[in-house]
């Protein structure tokens, strides 16, 4: 199997192990590492009123913040690691997200991470990994978060 772009789809919480396992595999298989956050939908898309501007200037800053976390990120493992790395950051519903963006680049391994949630959580919110795996169409790479 020849693996020439690895994306993998970063939440910024519990990312570490995620990132190490990336890593890996980039070096391993002298592969493109593409990393991808995927943000919330902008309210104004999804019919919703924006609000006082106080809340889209704090949505706008949060969006910069994490963009720049991102970026920094992708040049620390260019530089430090050696593997061409990229950032992404995109916005829209999560999992149809990652997987339009896996598709467009090509990619031949989707690196996910996987942290246990509460009965309420998965009810209400649903599973992010879960819904991946379903529906993904190139081979997956799912890495516990958070284990103790």
């Amino acid at each position: 199997m020849i693996i020439n772009n690895i994306v993998v789809a970063i939440d910024n919480v519990n990312s570490n192990e995620l990132i190490e396992a990336a890593i890996a595999q980039a070096q391993a298989f002298s592969a493109k590492l593409w990393l991808i956050h995927v943000a919330a939908p902008n309210p104004d898309f999804v019919g919703y009123d924006p609000g006082p501007q106080y809340i889209r200037d704090d949505m706008a800053s949060t969006l910069k913040k994490d963009h720049k976390f991102l970026q920094d990120l992708a040049d620390k493992i260019s530089e430090s690691d050696g593997v061409e790395t990229k950032a992404l950051m995109i916005q829209g519903p999560t999992v149809k997200m990652i997987l339009k963006e896996a598709e467009d680049l090509n990619a031949d391994l989707l690196i996910i991470g996987n942290e246990d949630h509460s009965f309420m959580y998965k009810a209400l919110i649903g599973e992010t990994t879960s819904k991946v795996v379903q529906k993904a169409k190139i081979p997956l790479l799912i890495i516990p978060l958070g284990s103790d």
